[in-house]
């Protein structure tokens, strides 16, 4: 049980982790900010591809398949019904008015609503090894979901910071994302049962959150500064560290 809660803690540590540093190197230039925004990309494309959508397709059985491309569309979905709701959530972030959230602001806190949905299954994917008594599955899980939350955590501060919302509310976003993936470690560590049986559904609506908002999101804001080849690079880098890691583990 003591590793349990070390990885939870250390799983969603690194969100808050990556967040912290984000604080100290708010002050960055948009040409830094879109490389590392860019890295976080590749990195989430590949954990979306190699650690959500390719384990569904492994643990979903005879229906493996179906179950995953409507996970897919259905984090999607999810992620696209968010982005219409977010000028409702304005009283909730200190903006003042649900104009002031238009256009950047928007795609902001819909990036940092994905990030806290694909937290949770994550949390419950990392739990299920536990559960299962395979403890190098679970260290294996949380170890690859931390190394993907360290720049998650660094890019949401600075451009929560920039369209209004205030140091305190950014943090306090940043370390709930971080909260709601050891929220579901221990989710599934104690229902692994149930966690089984929905797991190649929710990594797959897990991949479907974190591939929309690369394409929808991050890829457009890192290509809207004239940095568009640094920014490629950036995320070919993300991605092949994440290709790497899954291959040496």
């Amino acid at each position: 049980m003591e590793i349990v809660i070390i990885c939870a803690i250390g799983v969603g540590g690194a969100t808050m982790l990556g967040a912290v540093v984000g604080f100290l190197f708010r002050g960055i230039t948009h040409k830094c900010s879109d490389a590392v925004l860019s890295f976080a990309a590749g990195v989430s494309f590949a954990a979306a591809v190699l650690g959500l959508i390719i384990p569904s397709l492994e643990y979903g059985g005879k229906y493996s398949l179906i179950v995953t491309v409507i996970g897919i569309f259905s984090g999607a979905v999810c992620v696209n019904l968010l982005d219409r709701a977010v000028p409702f959530a304005h009283k909730f972030v200190g903006l003042g008015s649900a104009e002031g959230i238009d256009g950047r602001g928007r795609k902001i806190l819909v990036f940092v609503m994905a990030i806290a949905i694909h937290n949770l299954p994550e949390g419950i994917a990392a739990g299920v090894g536990f559960g299962s008594e395979d403890i190098s599955a679970g260290i294996l899980i949380a170890l690859g979901i931390a190394i993907q939350n360290v720049p998650e955590g660094m890019v949401i501060i600075a451009p929560m910071l920039s369209v209004g919302i205030s140091p305190g509310r950014t943090l306090v976003c940043a370390l709930a994302t971080g909260l709601v993936e050891v929220i579901g470690t221990f989710i599934g560590y104690y229902a692994v049962t149930v966690a089984e049986a929905v797991l190649p559904f929710s990594l797959a609506f897990a991949g479907g959150t974190m591939l929309y908002v690369v394409s929808d999101d991050m890829i457009p804001e890192t290509h809207s500064h004239g940095n568009e080849h640094a920014a490629t690079y950036a995320l070919l880098l993300g991605f092949c560290l994440m290709l790497a890691f899954s291959v040496l583990l």
